[in-house]
């Protein structure tokens, strides 16, 4: 059973979160460094987790170690296991399945070995055409350890190294070869390759500490090692940092840009900012937008936490109604609090969230959530502002109905899953229990980042994919 059967059946999980660090003599403690990043972006992946090192061995050669495994950041590593992860050079990841299965040797990085070496990789996406790419490297000969879309791509680059000159070169050449949405990092003994897919589904950015420089997901990641941001990777660029400092490649750049909308309303740390446009400032026009499209008469507005703050403040602002406390959440649970019945997962989803008595009893309560899946734990989530004594519950969803699956790095894999496919708006109000129900307008979706620098894929809303999709078309 998978964690969002109990936690999260009404919430999209995005695949994973990467971090990477390349020490230019600044004597950085690179493997805690590594480790701070990754819990800054936890949110991103709580399944596993992993940081690989380049390290100098007594004879000064260059080697990777790892450690990886199933778990939360702080499940995983100990002062003992970063102690051993000394290095120049790292790499780290967070992951939450939804290519390949959720098991340990599905974790990353992969660290690969092949003619030229040796070399470490992290991944944060999806591919679209891997199943044609897998039948062909193994009909090459090509065998397999996971079942994921990353050990596709290190198949590629090995390949693609031994024919070329440079690893920039090779990353290049992999990427006219695979399609979909990847953020990645390449850790070789002497350098560190970064790449951003030519649509820019996922974010990806720069910072420096004096003379090193930090690549990671989220600018939050950044603010936790205290690096300066530096700049996003452009969509198709391919950075490349050595001991000769960072140099960029711009060969596959310039098409048009499909960043992922559901950063914005979900995925991302309020306190990220993602191509120029504020996490926090896009949730906050959500609620505003949501407020005047879908006026209620209440008393009080509240968020289901995490991503439902912000747009509850903004329907707040936007509408005069107080917002209000409406949700304690319990951030102890680790990922093995998963229990098999329906009776233990009731009791599992109120000591996860439990709600506000003394804010809701006898009031008509707005509830911002960021989105309706499945509908059964937004369900579940109302009972519990009726058992707790609220008059009226009115659901607002910062985000449209999902019509349709994503292919590009989220788990919305079927339309069988989705509600608002099987459901009309009063059917889903009448199954959730609210007193009414409403979604954010695609039109006020697609001007949530009037300042953002990118396009925007909204696929998963609208069906209309940025790029071909083998499945949709067989669909």
């Amino acid at each position: 059973m998978k964690r969002e059967e109990i936690f999260g059946a009404d919430n999209v999980h995005e695949e994973c979160g990467i971090f990477g660090i390349y020490d230019n003599g600044d004597q950085l403690d690179v493997s805690r460094l590594t480790y701070y990043g990754l819990y800054a972006l936890q949110h991103r992946g709580q399944e596993s987790c992993g940081i690989a090192v380049n390290n100098r061995d007594e004879e000064d050669k260059i080697q990777i170690l790892q450690y990886k495994d199933m778990g939360l950041v702080q499940e995983v590593f100990n002062p003992l296991v970063l102690k051993e992860l000394q290095g120049f050079a790292a790499v780290g990841h967070v992951r939450y399945t939804t290519a390949g299965a959720s098991r340990r040797e599905n974790a990353q990085p992969l660290v690969s070995r092949y003619q030229k070496g040796a070399f470490a990789l992290a991944h944060n996406g999806n591919l679209v055409n891997v199943d044609k790419i897998r039948e062909e490297l193994q009909e090459q000969g090509a065998i397999f350890q996971t079942t994921n879309d990353s050990e596709i791509i290190a198949q590629l680059m090995a390949k693609e190294r031994i024919r070329t000159n440079s690893t920039a070169e090779a990353m290049m050449k992999v990427m006219t070869e695979i399609s979909g949405a990847y953020s990645i990092i390449v850790m070789t003994p002497q350098r560190m390759v970064v790449a951003r897919d030519p649509q820019g589904f996922h974010p990806l950015c720069i910072g420096k500490i004096k003379n090193s420089w930090v690549f990671a997901s989220e600018t939050c990641a950044l603010d936790s090692v205290n690096a300066e941001f530096v700049r996003d990777v452009e969509p198709g660029e391919v950075v490349v940092v050595d001991k000769d400092g960072l140099h960029s490649y711009t060969d596959l750049c310039g098409q048009k840009s499909a960043l992922c909308v559901f950063e914005y309303i979900y995925f991302a740390r309020p306190d990220s900012v993602i191509d120029g446009a504020s996490v926090h400032n896009a949730r906050l026009n959500a609620g505003k937008f949501l407020a005047k499209e879908s006026p209620v008469e209440a008393d009080i507005v509240i968020g289901v936490p995490d991503s439902g703050l912000d747009a509850a403040l903004g329907y707040s602002y936007e509408s005069g109604i107080p917002y209000g406390v409406g949700f304690i959440k319990n951030r102890y649970i680790g990922r093995t609090f998963i229990q098999p019945t329906q009776e233990e997962r009731e009791a599992a989803l109120r000591i996860k969230l439990n709600a506000m008595r003394e804010t809701i009893a006898g009031k008509r309560v707005v509830m911002i959530d960021d989105s309706i899946v499945r509908g059964t734990t937004c369900g579940r989530i109302v009972k519990l502002l009726r058992d707790a004594g609220a008059k009226e519950v009115h659901v607002r969803i910062s985000s449209p109905p999902f019509l349709n699956p994503c292919y590009f790095g989220t788990d919305i894999d079927n339309r069988d899953k989705l509600i608002a496919c099987k459901l009309s708006l009063e059917e889903t109000c009448s199954y959730i229990g609210a007193d009414s129900l409403a979604y954010l307008s695609i039109e006020a979706m697609q001007n949530l980042v009037p300042e953002c620098t990118r396009g925007c894929c909204d696929a998963c809303f609208t069906g209309n994919y940025p790029v071909y999709v083998p499945e949709e078309a067989n669909e």
